[in-house]
């Protein structure tokens, strides 16, 4: 009987045993299995982080959403800006000079009796744009030149196209399947094609006319309001060269030089509702030998018409002051001519090499502030920074 009580307590134990070893065991897996629980991260919210206006990290590029904003737009070409703030690493100055180019007429080929300084070839223009973004010139407006509202990337400087004369060969149209297309041989189908390549130059220039010839300004196809509203769509301006393209020195009294510039005023207007030009070229550089005439040049009225210039430009022959600077005088602004066939001191090919980077206008990339190095503080007039941040370095 002894032996039986044994026999089954024995054979309880072998069945206990295994099943408190059983439990114990997935106790163990449970506990485990919490702890690792505990180390993998919940999902949680990311937050949306919207980028400011001056990013602070050096070389970064804040691309625009297109759906926030419509193609070509302010708000479009402002977040494309690359701002740094490293500037002992670039060294940008903002109170350095900027080069605004002089271009008059543009041909396929040069013939014996071409004009020897004031003409250049549509293959020769193509290169010269290469060479100009190679050494990192980038486009700004005749508008932003004059308030110094300068959006280019940082480490870049800015240069401002001029055209004088409104000849066929710097831009016209032509008629495709009954579409006005701009001519690919003229100085902005040239651009249009560049900037295809390079979209950071720039497609920006000032065209400036002399309402005198009327349709043969840009002569080709279409009428010339179409021509002028097609320049300014592309976003160009246009600026005037007084009715005649006078002589200054010729005129001799206020109303004389009133009529060549408030026609000239008047006749665009008719043309084009709401056209204003705010920006003169004199023709071939001369202003009135009575420099008590000067002030007519830059307002006046004629036939009930008034005209404003902000800028009056030269013929040449050197880059110019930016806006901001005490140096700048903005009823005679300095411009370089571009090189003709024949190449001539002080042309933008003699002038490049000069225009070195510690002569130059470098940009920071924000066209909101105006950074200098300190030893060049004293070049700004702080009365024209027009809420600006003048910041020194």
């Amino acid at each position: 009987m002894r032996k039986q009580t044994r026999k089954k307590k024995n054979n309880l134990m072998l069945i206990v045993i295994p099943v408190i070893l059983c439990i114990i065991a997935l106790a163990l897996f449970q506990m485990l299995n919490k702890k690792d629980d505990q180390n993998i991260p919940l999902p949680s919210e990311t937050a949306t982080i919207t980028p400011t206006e001056s990013p602070a990290v050096p070389e970064e590029t804040v691309e625009p959403d297109p759906s926030e904003a419509p193609e070509n737009s302010e708000a479009d070409e402002k977040d494309k800006l690359i701002i740094r703030t490293d500037y002992e690493a670039f060294k940008p100055n903002e109170s350095g000079d900027i080069p605004v180019i002089m271009f008059h007429r543009f041909i396929e080929a040069y013939e014996p009796d071409t004009d020897k300084e004031f003409t250049t070839t549509f293959e020769e223009f193509e290169a010269l744009l290469q060479t100009l973004y190679d050494e990192g010139y980038r486009l700004i407006s005749m508008k932003d030149f004059i308030d110094c509202n300068i959006s280019v990337p940082a480490g870049t400087k800015p240069m401002v196209f001029t055209f004088d004369d409104g000849t066929p060969g710097q831009f016209n149209l032509i008629e495709e399947n009954g579409e006005l297309k701009v001519n690919p041989k003229s100085a902005v189908g040239v651009m249009m094609k560049f900037n295809e390549k390079h979209p950071d130059f720039g497609l920006k220039g000032i065209f400036y006319i002399n309402m005198d010839i009327g349709d043969n300004t840009f002569k080709g196809a279409g009428t010339l309001r179409q021509r002028f509203e097609q320049l300014q769509a592309l976003g160009f301006e246009l600026g005037s060269h007084t009715w005649g393209h006078v002589k200054f020195p010729e005129l001799k009294s206020v109303a004389q030089i009133e009529e060549s510039l408030g026609k000239n005023q008047e006749k665009a207007e008719e043309v084009l509702p709401g056209l204003k030009f705010y920006s003169l070229a004199l023709p071939h550089g001369l202003r009135p030998s009575d420099k008590s005439l000067w002030p007519a040049i830059v307002k006046g009225s004629y036939n009930g018409t008034e005209y404003h210039h902000q800028t009056v430009m030269a013929v040449g022959a050197n880059p110019s002051k930016p806006s901001i600077s005490k140096e700048y005088n903005g009823e005679y602004v300095a411009r370089i001519r571009a090189q003709g066939r024949v190449p001539v001191e002080c042309d933008l090919t003699w002038w490049l090499p000069k225009m070195t980077d510690e002569r130059m206008f470098i940009s920071d990339g924000d066209p909101n502030t105006i950074v200098v190095p300190e030893k060049h503080s004293g070049k700004i007039d702080t009365a024209k920074l027009n809420g600006k941040n003048l910041i020194t370095y």
